[in-house]
């Protein structure tokens, strides 16, 4: 546990110092097919922000959000302009064998084009979700839009767990610490199910609502 704890602060101590720029990029990374968890990025930027005082929480989420766009889009734009030729050829040297495109593919087709904004809640789904988005064309700014909606729900509720963390950091043991982010992190699961149960709801519903219309 106390290496846990010693990672933790070896992070926040690296994003402190990065900065904003550190973000964009680590987010940006990973957000394409380079394994940077996001669990390791935003949550030392929110703790930061609450026990150094010289980074701002909301523009951490911010500049988190944009990277996680750069790096959707240009998934996005290797399977939009290479096709799936490329995945069934290339994509097991890159994090996405067959059997892996093939799931990300049927989550996608499966939820339509909200799969894209629920993926981006989803460990194991966020960073591959753009690439079957990217082969079925669907619309950019579309997939823009839903890409950064749920980024930015995603950086937000990792941002605010590593903050309320660094808030009652004070005369906390390592052990106590480490539950608290174990409590935190649950809670976050519930949060993005939460929020991937409510936006299907009112894609639905709105779906349901165009076609009475045209009816």
């Amino acid at each position: 546990m106390q290496h846990v704890h010693e990672a933790i602060q070896y992070l926040v101590h690296l994003i402190n110092n990065w900065g904003y720029p550190g973000i964009f990029v680590l987010m940006t990374l990973e957000s394409t097919i380079v394994p940077v968890p996001s669990e390791l990025v935003m949550p030392p930027a929110g703790y930061a922000a609450a026990t150094m005082g010289q980074m701002s929480g909301t523009l951490a989420v911010i500049v988190g959000t944009l990277g996680c766009m750069v790096g959707a889009g240009i998934n996005y734009g290797v399977a939009f302009f290479l096709g799936r030729p490329f995945f069934t050829k290339f994509g097991k040297y890159f994090l996405c064998p067959p059997h892996k495109f093939e799931k990300m593919e049927r989550f996608f087709l499966r939820h339509g084009e909200i799969g894209t904004f629920t993926g981006r809640l989803i460990f194991g789904v966020r960073h591959l979700i753009s690439f079957p988005a990217g082969l079925a064309k669907m619309s950019l700014a579309r997939f823009m839009a839903y890409t950064a909606a749920g980024s930015a729900i995603w950086c937000s509720i990792l941002t605010v767990i590593g903050y309320c963390i660094g808030k009652e950091s004070a005369g906390k043991t390592t052990e106590q610490l480490n539950a608290m982010y174990m409590t935190y992190g649950k809670l976050a699961a519930y949060i993005a199910a939460v929020s991937c149960v409510a936006m299907i709801m009112v894609y639905a519903w709105r779906q349901r609502q165009k076609k009475v219309q045209a009816g």
